[in-house]
């Protein structure tokens, strides 16, 4: 065995937020600077450790690759909660150089290797939880030894069936009753698999959690630019993946072929992956030089592509990105689930598909087109289809992709982390990791004109054209990464922000909102009020001017001259949230330099939004108008700006009340749900739970900094982590918002789905928030770095 390794980063500084989960380290009401410094070192001793047994890579095994791939997850988003440790299963003559993780090896022929397993971990106080990758074929030779490990554990065991074989035998039912009777959960992958288990097996469904196979985020990339890299160009491409076995019925395509040919002369279909390892031990390269032998009694020498690797994941991800049409053809009638299928169709790949209880459950409303085992012909019916139409290829694919998202591998862990912390009885403290601040999806969204509106997934819609709105959000995030990381090329991009809010102000000083893709304004602008917009303009000048010593000082000069020229026309606005806006850049201007006629103005706005609260607040309604609508937490932050801009204690306290009201509705049992937009909160009314928006939990979290800077009141630091934590993962659904894969934000979190369309605003909204938590935390654990999204792993068969 090994010895016991830590892996974390030795010695690092743990951020303030984390420090508020370790109650005997944390002194309430105690800004961070009197917090004493804490390092990883003194954590990650006393972690709760969690012992995966499974096979596990440089072990070519499906299982391998998708236990690795999963704590690879488990580490990037919960790494300060956990301990994740191997006990790594090979079989006999196979022998393996492991990375630190591995704490265990088992040889599945050693006699008695299972039971001084269980008497170390039972020894083991740090072992809470031990989860088992089940495949019969990994334990075939020890199935007795295994079940009897399993009943000899003191600490609670998951079961992960990767397997679940309907209409069991006696023997076979009775097997895994006693497995399942021994452990404290049983995790698989689909629906199907948890009706079979309870139909077939007679589990209690109350023992089951169904967590879907993982799948990488993608970037999406130009599928004409990857052809042209892997010299495909001018193809229609369709592939498949994965070990090669007898089992993928590889034949089929080939004997489908010649049809397809005969309407699409430029396919070309890639056969990724090496053989099976155990394939190999029992036959060799028997299927592959049949397959070889099939291709040239065929005459598909100029079609056929063996890639005969074991293809690191980014160049993988990249062949499935630019495939045309995904096949799986495999035989396994009683296959529960496949990795390769779930990866082809979070590339945005259609797939067609052989009706494997995944595929009947993953493909339905018009996701992909399933066809019977080993049918050769309605394989070519099918593709020559899909290749004939694009246009339902486009929507296959949308269709695939929103049905997947939810098994994003961030997501797969989010419900491991939560089951884990359920068995343990909220024993395990869930820390969500902050991800590396990434600009690389706001800067694709700007052009040399301005930032664009809307977004296609992560590709810019440039017909949906530009708005105020947007390129004021985005100067000031803008702004506040160059503050912090006085990374030179920002720049550029905050003078295109800046120069379009200047194309957008009027001789008469104030701002049209809307312009198209041909830089005119809009027929929009008359049709719309855009007094909230000419707030935003004011927010992000007077941000500018507030930070003007880190820019060019033309920018500055420039800057003064809008304010002074759009001074004149704020007069008249009323709008609640412009007035908040308003105030708000109004209050970052005379920061820097203090001007009568703008406190003036801040006063105004400031004792209209007082005497709008005073005509509307009551008991159990502290606010200022009877509804909540987006953008709430403007209206307290402003006047809590209008306070330390002038001293009124009034202001203070009118924003204190509305602030802590507004807190009470959005917040419930350590979550955020901010206001629907979906109908809005009506006094008096029940109002609509679902339909959340980026942008309303960013205004937020911008908010309670606010607050906190101004009151020293940790509650609303804590606040401030959980309404984060919302974009990561903890909310309704318990999907992620933010992808860190684009650097983009999901447009919305709806009842039962995420937005994916990741636009100017949620984007913004999730940079502004992002670069307002990093305030508290370590600047170096969180800079971008070079390299891909996801880990160099290779999916499961």
């Amino acid at each position: 065995m090994k010895n016991e390794i830590f892996s974390a980063p030795a010695n690092t500084l743990v951020p303030f937020n984390e420090l508020l989960k370790f109650p005997a380290l944390f002194v309430p009401g105690k800004i961070p600077g009197n917090i004493p410094a804490v390092t990883t070192d003194k954590l990650n001793k006393s972690l709760p450790e969690i012992l995966f047994i499974t096979s596990y890579p440089p072990r070519e095994c499906g299982i391998a690759t998708y236990s690795q791939d999963l704590i690879t997850a488990l580490n990037k988003k919960f790494g300060l909660s956990f301990s994740l440790k191997v006990c790594a299963l090979e079989s006999e003559n196979e022998k393996y150089q492991y990375t630190d993780e591995v704490k265990y090896i088992i040889e599945s022929s050693c006699p008695d290797a299972f039971s001084q397993l269980a008497e170390s971990v039972n020894r083991n106080d740090l072992v809470k939880i031990v989860l088992v990758q089940h495949e019969f074929g990994l334990f075939y030779k020890q199935e007795e030894d295994f079940r009897k490990f399993l009943t000899i554990l003191t600490k609670p065991v998951v079961i992960v069936f990767h397997t679940v074989l309907p209409y069991p035998n006696e023997v076979l039912k009775l097997k895994v009753q006693q497995i399942v009777a021994a452990c404290e959960s049983v995790i698989v992958m689909t629906r199907n698999s948890e009706g079979i288990l309870v139909t077939d097996y007679e589990i209690e469904p109350s023992r089951i959690t169904v967590i879907p196979h993982g799948t990488h985020l993608v970037p999406h990339l130009d599928k004409s630019v990857l052809k042209e890299k892997y010299k495909l160009s001018g193809r229609k491409v369709f592939s498949t993946f994965g070990l090669l076995s007898a089992g993928k019925s590889i034949e089929t395509t080939l004997e489908a072929l010649p049809e397809i040919i005969s309407e699409n002369a430029d396919v070309l279909f890639l056969i990724i992956g090496k053989t099976h390892p155990s394939v190999i031990k029992e036959e060799g390269e028997r299927y592959r030089s049949m397959l070889q032998d099939k291709v040239s009694q065929l005459n598909l020498q100029h079609h056929v592509k063996f890639i005969n690797q074991y293809l690191p994941l980014p160049e993988l991800l990249e062949y499935l990105q630019l495939t045309d049409i995904y096949l799986f053809t495999s035989k396994g009638r009683n296959q529960a689930v496949s990795g390769t299928f779930s990866y082809a169709i979070s590339c945005g790949c259609p797939v067609i598909s052989t009706p494997i209880p995944h595929a009947r459950e993953v493909l339905n409303n018009d996701a992909g087109i399933i066809i019977d085992f080993e049918n050769a012909k309605q394989l070519s019916g099918a593709v020559n289809l899909l290749l004939s139409a694009e246009e339902l290829r486009a929507n296959m694919s949308s269709n695939g992709l929103h049905k997947i998202v939810s098994t994003a591998w961030e997501n797969t862990a989010i419900a491991h982390a939560l089951l884990f912390d359920k068995i343990t009885g909220n024993e395990i403290i869930l820390k969500y990791n902050l991800p590396v601040i990434n600009l690389a999806h706001i800067k694709k969204m700007i052009t040399g004109f301005g930032m664009i509106q809307f977004s296609v997934i992560n590709h810019p819609d440039i017909f949906s054209g530009y708005t105020l709105d947007d390129n004021a959000r985005a100067l000031i995030a803008l702004c506040m990464h160059y503050e912090l990381t006085r990374d030179e090329s920002d720049v550029p991009f905050i003078k295109t922000c800046f120069d379009f809010i200047k194309y957008c102000q009027q001789p008469e000083g104030n701002f049209l909102n809307y312009v198209d893709s041909e830089k005119r304004f809009t027929a929009q602008n008359h049709e719309t009020n855009l007094e909230d917009a000419n707030g935003r303009a004011m927010w992000a000048i007077g941000y500018l001017i507030f930070k003007s010593a880190l820019l060019p000082e033309v920018l500055l000069l420039e800057a003064e001259v809008i304010m002074q020229r759009a001074l004149s026309t704020l007069n008249n606005t009323h709008s609640t949230r412009a007035m908040g806006f308003a105030v708000k850049g109004l209050y970052y201007s005379n920061t820097k330099k203090k001007l009568p006629e703008v406190t003036s103005l801040i006063k105004t706005f400031a004792n209209r939004l007082v005497q709008m609260y005073r005509h509307e607040s009551e008991k159990g309604w502290e606010w200022f108008e009877s509804y909540l609508t987006y953008g709430n937490s403007i209206l307290p932050e402003a006047l809590l700006c209008a306070y330390l801009e002038t001293g009124d204690d009034t202001y203070k306290e009118v924003a204190k009340s509305s602030f802590d009201f507004l807190l009470s509705v959005i917040f419930h049992t350590g979550n955020i749900k901010v206001v629907s937009n979906n109908g809005w909160y009506m006094k008096g009314k029940n109002h609509n739970k679902f339909g959340e928006q980026p942008i309303d939990v960013a205004y937020t979290i911008l908010a309670l900094n606010r607050f906190y800077d101004t009151f020293k009141d940790a509650g609303y630091l804590v606040k401030m982590e959980t309404a984060f934590n919302w974009f990561l993962g903890k909310n309704h659904l318990n999907q992620i918002i933010y992808n860190p894969c684009t650097g983009g934000c999901y447009d919305g979190l709806e009842e039962n789905h995420v937005n994916l369309n990741q636009g100017a605003e949620s984007t913004v909204s999730y940079l502004l928030a992002r670069l307002t938590v990093e305030k508290y935390n370590s600047y170096e654990e969180h800079v971008e770095t070079p390299g891909n999204c996801g880990a160099n792993q290779f999916a499961s068969s």
